[in-house]
This record gives structure tokens, sequence and C-alpha cells, in this order.
């Protein structure tokens, strides 16, 4: 009799490891659905001084900004040389912050390593951005136009700026790779730590808060921050 004791503990186990799992998955994804419906309102009469947007590629998601205006050159420090066309002429910028070996080791998800997935999910890796230029941006379901003013705007350049890491000089640290998505772009060491609680698309929210835009009060998909933005 005692043989099957061990193996009815081990099961015991297991099950409730597996009632505990889905109960915790199932408590998140409860959570980022209703709290990324409920929104943050925007700052009230506020001038249009600054056209920004938001970018999602149906899971991630960027704040576009323009590389030049009358109150930063985003050019001097997110440099169009570190890109391979290297082209001067470009518009606009794309910034993106997340984990960086989902952004450096995995092109597709393909190449998704557990590791990987792990690290990222608990907080246990570095974090990077990545900076995409653009000659110009089209509105539509994937991209939304934001007009801000040029205090919201300064607000979101220290924001945006505090989540770059920089060496003693104060400069942005480029971060030489082959990983590369395309002629564009180009990755840069970051501030902060991954989780599954801090995305990507939890970073971008919050410069929109930082922003004094619209916004969901938490939300780790990009979903929630589009939701904010549709027309209802």
């Amino acid at each position: 009799m005692k043989r099957f004791i061990k193996p009815i503990v081990i099961f015991k186990r297991f099950v409730f490891f597996i009632l505990f799992l889905v109960t915790l998955l199932g408590t998140y994804a409860l959570s980022a659905y209703t709290l990324s419906r409920m929104g943050v309102e925007a700052e009230p009469n506020t001038s249009e001084d600054v056209s920004i947007y938001i970018l999602t590629n149906g899971v991630h998601t960027d704040i576009v900004l323009p590389i030049k205006t009358a109150y930063i050159d985003w050019s001097k420090e997110i440099k169009f040389e570190n890109t391979r066309s290297k082209d001067t002429t470009f518009q606009y910028v794309a910034l993106g912050w997340g984990d960086k070996g989902f952004y450096l080791e995995t092109p597709t998800w393909a190449d998704l390593k557990f590791s990987t997935a792990f690290k990222a999910a608990f907080g246990l890796s570095k974090t990077a951005i990545h900076a995409t230029f653009y000659q110009e941006l089209k509105e539509n379901k994937n991209c939304v136009k934001i007009k801000i003013s040029a205090q919201q705007y300064q607000n979101l350049i220290s924001y945006i700026k505090k989540s770059f890491k920089s060496d003693a000089e104060g400069h942005f640290l480029h971060i030489i790779t082959n990983a590369n998505y395309g002629k564009s772009d180009a990755f840069y060491e970051a501030t902060g730590s991954y989780s599954l609680f801090h995305t990507c698309n939890t970073w971008t929210n919050n410069a929109l808060k930082a922003s004094g835009q619209k916004a969901c009060v938490w939300t780790p998909f990009d979903t929630g921050i589009f939701y904010q933005y549709q027309v209802r």
C-alpha cells in the first residue's frame, strides 16, 4: 500500500500546479483586458503644436516622432549613420522599447527560445530601444496621429530620454549588431526591466501618460492602446 502513496502525492501536486497556473494566467488575462479598457483621459484644452503617431505591427507598438523640431533633433543621438542605408532625408523616427533578447535573438517566432521567453517574462534580461526611420506615415487602423502641445512634447522627450542608457558624456549607446530588421533601423541600449507586467506596450502606454494623452490604466498589449483611440 505504501508504494502507492508517493505517486498519489506527486499527482496531487501536479494537479495543484496546473490549477494554480490556469488561475494565474486567467487572472492576468482578465486584468489585462479590464484595465486596458479603462481609460486615462487626455489633458483638456491644450494646443496642437506637434504631431506624433502611435504605430503597431499587430503585437508591438512604437511612438513615432518628427526627427527635427524646435525642441529636439533626434538625429544628433539616434544617428542616420547607424543604419545600413545611412539616408539623411528621413522625416520621422519610430521608437519602441523592449526585451533585448527578443529584439536581437528572435527574428521570427520560430526562433524563440524558452530561455529568452522565460528571462523576458520575469525581468531577468536587459532591454533595448529599436529605432526605425520613416519618410512619411499614413494614418490607418495601425497608425494613429495625435497632436500635442509644446509642453506635452517636451514631457515626452524627457520620458524617452530616460529610457535610453547613456555613456559618461550623455550619449545614447548604439548596439552594433547584424540583427537589424532592414536598412533604416538601429538598436540602442535601454534602461528598465521588461516583464509580463511591464512590456513594450506598457512602455508606449506610459509614454502617452507622460505626455498627457489618452491611455489605458494599464496594458501589456497593443490592443488596449488602440482601443482608447477608436472612434466611438
